[in-house]
């Protein structure tokens, strides 16, 4: 062996005991430690609790994020048990708190879980891991039993200290902020999950508050806490009215529920009048966002039954193609529930459904049972079918416009559109794309930017609001069409995120209504027809400054009212001077160098008068065409020093609400909430 080489024997082998295998992989149980991993934290406790409450042991769960940061899960459930557990020696709270795959949910109905979305036995443990500190305390008994544990490890035995009539277990944890990149929990992600969990768990209440102080102005509640309570009789089919609450629909709630062998099927579905689809699924209360076998079976029977229907009933005819997946998935919105008793997740994030038999289960019963329902229900059926077919003929129309589309970006480019100023660079990790908003924008940003890393694509005007428009329509957009042969990614069926020639691109527009609109028109665009572009963390939205305030050789960048405030506190300034008070300050400033020569006493005294404050010069940009290329390039552009926000979708129907309010057919509810946030609006530029 050569000299200097490594010696590889045993002595090389690491045990990782305990609880040290998650805190050096944490991303291996969580699957990341940005703040999708912090609240992951959070959906493990709480999966323990909506596992109580699917046995039938529980019907309210609490959950408290404390003034000092650290986050509460309490419910009225049966307790942990705190005796002695035969193989660690240790009670069997500290074991299923510090060893991982210990759990009460492995044993079948012998566990007192006939249905648990806790499989993987990993969950509590994981938190315990990855916080700074745990206190645990569990009613049960008639006592109140307690132990606390840091970094993973219990200091001491189980305390008791009281007694009570009530049940249940609550867990606190201080998450570790070595391990996060934040940890501070978001009020509305958990809203948001919390009210998905008590839809998916009818008859159960769900409760949220935050205690942190000076959160909510305007919305404080008591002792300034911030409370939200969610319970639901109704279920699924409550969810699915939930979610179109906006829309215009073409047929009830169709509700299907059954129990066979395999599982408990639970399937809501409504169509509207909207283009997209929204579906949701479900495995044991846990939301499987990457879908599995119960969606695949969902979507083969619903497209079956509906071919058939509209055989039978003379709809198609012989000539005529069956109506695809998609067209039978437009305006649709379904929820999908499954309850089964061996779930087989795939990966530890448990993000997609792998049990074949589900798939069998759920396609026999929901083709019989929407077969069923359409027989009876004639003239919702006649409306459902109407609107596959209009899809299946608007797809065929898309279709020659998207192949117009892909012939010309076979043709130019690799001709890429005529207005693009591409960068040099052929790498799409170190490439990025400026959309901006006119041609005087990006005229400053092709001078100002770096040429080797930056491209730039000006838009003229607002591109399609594609909330009401079809994908044919859509495709004969110039503007859109530049951005689809821009990114290189292709669209609708042809989409491929491999092909992407850039892995930033980011939205700059002017911060003013307009820029506003043009902002939230591109961010419909990605999120119905790119949202993969979305989820890769590829999108991002410029922040330009608002203002440039200057004072003698001194230049500041605000990009807030506050920043502004800031800066002109830091230079002794509380307030912003009116033009008169600006002119009487100028004038005390000279009547001070005037007084200079005859008592130095007297320049001090007038010093802290107004005539601090002057020559402040303060600019607020309405447009990114004030800004010449060094400024643009300095406050917007310069890696070094820009701010630019990551644009995510937390949830797929908390953005599918936002922009149907906002950009789709429906005035109302545009109404509705425009006079809710009205009062909210400064600096219109009207």
């Amino acid at each position: 062996m050569a000299e200097g080489k490594q010696q590889y024997s045993a002595e090389n082998i690491q045990v990782l005991k305990g609880l040290e295998p998650v805190r050096r992989r944490p991303g291996m149980y969580i699957g990341t430690t940005d703040v999708r991993g912090l609240h992951h934290l959070v959906w493990e406790v709480l999966d323990n609790s909506i596992d109580e409450a699917m046995a039938g042991f529980c019907d309210r769960i609490l959950i408290i994020i404390n003034e000092d940061g650290s986050l509460t899960v309490a419910d009225n459930g049966r307790g942990i048990p705190v005796d002695k557990h035969k193989v660690t020696g240790t009670s069997a709270l500290e074991t299923v708190l510090t060893v991982l795959h210990a759990g009460g949910k492995f044993g079948g109905d012998a566990s007192g879980y006939k249905v648990s979305g806790g499989l993987h036995g990993v969950g509590v443990s994981v938190v315990n891991a990855l916080s700074t500190k745990i206190v645990a305390e569990v009613r049960r008994d008639g006592k109140v039993h307690y132990q606390e544990y840091k970094m993973g490890v219990a200091q001491g035995d189980i305390k008791i200290i009281g007694e009570t009539n009530s049940t249940g277990t609550s867990i606190t944890f201080w998450p570790d902020e070595k391990v996060f990149e934040t940890t501070e929990f978001d009020i509305q992600t958990i809203i948001t999950k919390c009210r998905q969990q008590a839809y998916l768990t009818k008859g159960v209440t769900i409760a949220v508050e935050d205690k942190r102080k000076g959160r909510y102005e305007g919305k404080i509640v008591g002792d300034n806490t911030y409370k939200y309570a969610f319970y639901f009789e109704g279920g699924v089919q409550s969810y699915v009215s939930h979610l179109n609450q906006n829309k215009e629909p073409i047929s009830e709630v169709i509700y299907i529920e059954k129990d066979v062998p395999e599982c408990k099927i639970e399937v809501a579905l409504q169509y509207t009048h909207a283009y997209n689809e929204n579906i949701i699924t479900f495995a044991n209360n846990i939301h499987t966002t990457e879908g599995g076998m119960h969606l695949t079976g969902f979507r083969s029977a619903l497209t079956r039954s509906l071919n058939n229907y509209a055989r039978s009933k003379g709809f198609l005819k012989e000539k005529d193609d069956n109506m695809t997946t998609d067209d039978v998935r437009e305006g649709m919105t379904a929820v999908i529930s499954v309850k089964l008793a061996d779930p087989q997740f795939e990966g530890q994030t448990k993000s997609k459904l792998g049990n074949p038999e589900v798939r069998s289960a759920v396609e026999s019963v929901f083709n019989e049972k929407l077969s069923e329902y359409l027989e009876e229900n004639p003239n919702d059926a006649k409306g459902i079918i109407a609107k596959g077919m209009l899809a299946s003929r608007a797809r065929l129309a898309s279709r020659a416009a998207r192949e117009t589309v892909l012939r010309k970006g076979a043709l130019e480019g690799m001709t890429l559109p005529g207005k693009l100023a591409d960068c040099t660079s052929r790498d799409p990790s170190e490439s990025e794309l400026y959309i901006v908003e006119g041609d005087s924008a990006g005229g400053s940003a092709k001078q100002g930017r770096d040429r080797f890393r930056q491209a730039i694509l000006p838009l003229r005007g607002k591109i399609l609001n594609v909330e009401q428009a079809r994908l044919d329509r859509m495709l004969s957009n110039n503007e859109i069409k530049a951005l689809i042969i821009a990114l290189g990614t292709g669209i609708g069926e042809t989409f491929d995120i491999e092909r992407i020639r850039y892995k930033r691109i980011v939205i700059m527009t002017d911060a003013d209504v307009d820029g506003a609109h043009i902002r939230t028109l591109l961010l419909t665009l990605f999120y119905r027809y790119f949202k993969p572009i979305i989820e890769a963390g590829y999108l991002y939205i410029a922040q330009p400054p608002l203002f440039k305030l200057a004072r003698g050789k001194l230049t500041e960048y605000a990009y807030t009212e506050e920043a502004k405030a800031k800066v002109l506190e830091s230079w002794g300034i509380k307030e912003e001077l009116s033009d008169a008070e600006e002119e009487a300050a100028e004038a005390e400033e000279a009547a001070a160098e005037e007084a200079a020569t005859e008592n130095e006493g007297e320049i001090t005294e007038l010093a802290g008068k107004p005539a601090a404050k002057t020559r402040v010069s303060i600019q607020r940009y309405k447009g990114l065409g004030e800004m010449n290329p060094d400024q643009l390039w300095e406050t917007t552009m310069d890696p070094e020093r820009r701010a630019m926000f990551k644009v995510s979708v937390k949830d797929a129907e908390m953005a599918d609400a936002t922009f149907d309010t906002l950009m789709g057919s429906e005035v109302l509810p545009r109404r509705k909430f425009i006079q809710t946030h009205a009062k909210k609006v400064k600096n219109l530029d009207i």
